[in-house]
């Protein structure tokens, strides 16, 4: 029997990645204050707060030999400048005007701690979007939808009506919260194989999966 994947995040995209490739798991969020350190790095960032949830959750469900979590966090950089959520729509707004027709990073860490030995292994996959010159009215349009409220830059890539990013060089399931193929890796340490992930990826949006074939 193969272990138990406890997912340390209440993220319905995260969720729904996990769903689609068949695995069965929980969930169990993690509360840790997401504060960056004085002048810390966004890739370092993503990699701590990804490992502190883990750690997080792990200390409150306990040992459990048969259980993997899995933590993740995203982190939406415009060079070394952080976009985390909007705080409210004015911030929103700020956020796509910087981001709008240029690239920026979004740098996505997954965590896997093994709860039997305790051992945890964190990797990041950081992907290059570039955007399109939306206009200020489609920004305002988006904005009164609500749905960049809680998203790191203040949009998701996959909005069918807003569509903001002009082009995605790296991982695409990693902009919209979860790199799959990184994830497959981890977990492949811990004897679960995945399918392929690229078709779970590739129906998000019209955006190529950096892990499909040809």
């Amino acid at each position: 029997m193969r272990p138990l994947i406890v997912l340390a995040s209440a993220s319905p995209r995260r969720q729904a990645f996990l769903a689609e490739l068949g695995l069965r798991f929980v969930v169990a969020p993690a509360d840790v204050d997401e504060t960056p350190l004085p002048e810390e790095h966004p890739i370092a960032l993503a990699a701590r707060l990804a490992e502190s949830k883990a750690r997080a959750v792990a200390a409150r469900l306990g040992p459990g030999p048969r259980q993997v979590i899995v933590a993740a966090d995203t982190v939406v950089a415009l060079g070394d400048l952080l976009l985390g959520k909007p705080e409210d729509a004015a911030d929103a707004r700020r956020m796509l005007d910087l981001l709008r027709d240029g690239p920026h990073q979004v740098h996505s860490a997954v965590s896997m701690l093994d709860a039997g030995d305790g051992s945890v292994r964190t990797a990041v996959n950081s992907t290059t979007v570039v955007m399109r010159p939306y206009t200020d009215a489609e920004v305002d349009a988006y904005i009164a939808s609500g749905d960049p409220m809680d998203k790191a830059g203040g949009y998701a890539i996959q909005h069918p009506d807003f569509a903001p990013a002009a082009a995605v060089e790296g991982c695409l399931s990693g902009v919209i919260g979860l790199p799959l193929g990184t994830l497959a890796e981890l977990l492949a340490e811990a004897g679960i194989d995945l399918p392929p992930v690229a078709p779970v990826c590739q129906r998000q949006t019209s955006f190529r999966c950096c892990r499909a074939d040809g």
